[in-house]
């Protein structure tokens, strides 16, 4: 996974081993909620 920084409101994603590939764009906010709770642990486990 490959993550761009610097980037004002959004967030985009790619699959770093298919570097011309499709990526996602996430909302900085959102984006910092998940990271957070990645960080925190407190995501659910399926």
């Amino acid at each position: 996974m490959e993550v761009a920084a610097g980037l004002k409101d959004i967030v985009p994603v790619r699959d770093s081993k298919v570097p011309d590939g499709p990526s996602l764009a996430f909302g900085a906010g959102s984006w910092a909620s998940f990271i957070g709770e990645l960080k925190s642990g407190t995501t659910a486990s399926n």
